[in-house]
């Protein structure tokens, strides 16, 4: 499923930045060589799978044979970054998800470590972080590399740097400066100093000059604010409200407890229908979220003696639609399934991940991050990983020089409009 607040996810200042090596040696060895040093970490994570993944059986795998096959490859590794590429190839002989190591080069290594930052602390997160906040120098932005190895913008979170800078979904990025674009190293240490984006927007067009600022981000706090930036009111052709909003991660009840807030006092309370985008981003959803969208049950407005109203268990009555694609992953499956399963609206995209188990992180003593998948889930009987939803109405969207264009996003106002409409 999703993730939680505890070390288990069921299906996520400055002062804090560190400055990364091409590779860390480990901390448990502080005068190893770099290759003992890469040889500590691949054995490190080899014995945190054997002890920890979710099947003991470890899906049939002779476990001590393809360490033995791996290790040759360990001792060729030039850095840090070759040496994830090698483990995480090991760690793919598994064939599941939430299974993958990450570096500080990865803007999902920060995102996980905000995400399982309470249980990370008692393991040495602090050590990394001191300050107690995660945070990275970056721009908000979601990318990708294709398999043309064209670095492709997928998602851009409201009212981040990337956003104000006008980067647009399906941007091509060419460079940051004058280096290749890299989504952690080419904003390092350069918070509040402009960074020269070169994108290209559209097939064999040209280049085009963007100007962004870093800033620090500190992952959940973008998230939430992402959201909320998010919530917005789309008038249709018809003369249809329909409401917007994008769930950019479940990682905790706060996200949830913002989507109602913007029913209620926020932009979508006087929406005709609701647009809910949980496409890419993290998981963590629990079910009972979708209670938001059950007409049959009560609400509970409570007054006091200020005039000051309060609102429990806030729902949705009007017609809603959810949007999907395989970056929809984990908790957000589980959604899915359940407003697919008692038909609460159409579900639009592509189809989901498959990447529905709970799993844990475990920070290694080089500080890279080991996700791992340490328990089954099934959902009402049915296991979902390796599977994933299909929408109920197929709408594909390859991002590339899609220049901010939004199929999907169209093809829901669309519908709903029409449905409002009769």
């Amino acid at each position: 499923m999703g993730i939680t607040r505890r070390n288990a996810l069921t299906l996520g200042s400055l002062a804090a930045l560190r400055a990364w090596p091409a590779y860390s040696q480990a901390v448990a060895q502080p005068d190893a060589s770099p290759g003992e040093a890469r040889r500590t970490t691949f054995d490190e994570v080899w014995e945190t799978v054997r002890d920890r993944f979710y099947d003991r059986h470890l899906h049939g795998l002779d476990w001590p044979a393809v360490r033995r096959r791996y290790l040759p490859l360990v001792d060729s590794a030039q850095s840090r970054e070759q040496l994830a590429v090698v483990i995480n190839a090991m760690l793919a002989e598994l064939g599941t998800s939430h299974t993958q190591l990450y570096t500080p080069e990865d803007t999902a290594y920060y995102q996980l470590a905000d995400i399982f930052i309470d249980s990370l602390r008692r393991h040495g997160l602090d050590r990394i972080f001191p300050s107690g906040e995660v945070g990275y120098s970056g721009i908000g932005a979601f990318t990708n590399e294709d398999d043309q190895r064209r670095t492709v913008v997928t998602g851009v979170v409201g009212d981040t740097p990337a956003h104000q800078a006008g980067l647009l979904i399906g941007d091509e990025i060419l460079a940051a400066g004058d280096l290749p674009f890299r989504p952690v190293a080419s904003f390092h240490g350069k918070v509040g100093v402009p960074v020269a984006l070169s994108v290209r927007r559209h097939p064999g067009g040209p280049s085009i000059a963007l100007s962004v600022t870093p800033a620090v981000i500190h992952p959940n706090a973008m998230f939430l604010h992402g959201l909320q930036a998010s919530a917005r009111v789309i008038a249709a052709a018809n003369g249809v409200r329909v409401g917007y909003v994008h769930v950019w991660s479940y990682a905790g009840g706060v996200y949830q407890r913002a989507l109602e807030d913007q029913i209620v006092d926020g932009p979508l309370r006087d929406a005709d229908a609701l647009v809910w985008d949980l496409r890419d981003g993290w998981g963590g959803a629990k079910p009972q979220y979708l209670d938001l969208f059950n007409p049959n049950a009560p609400t509970m407005q409570m007054t006091d003696r200020s005039g000051h109203i309060s609102i429990e268990d806030v729902k949705w009555r009007k017609p809603v639609a959810m949007l999907v694609n395989r970056g929809t992953r984990s908790g957000k499956e589980v959604l899915a399934f359940g407003f697919k399963e008692y038909r609460l609206g159409e579900i639009i995209g592509t189809q989901t991940a498959g990447a529905v188990l709970a799993a844990s992180a475990f920070l290694m003593d080089n500080d890279d991050l080991l996700l791992l998948a340490v328990a089954d889930v099934t959902i009402d009987g049915q296991r979902l990983e390796g599977v994933g939803i299909r929408p109920t109405i197929e709408v594909p969207f390859d991002p590339i020089y899609a220049a901010g264009r939004d199929p999907q996003l169209d093809r829901a106002v669309q519908v709903l409009s029409e449905r409002i409409k009769g």
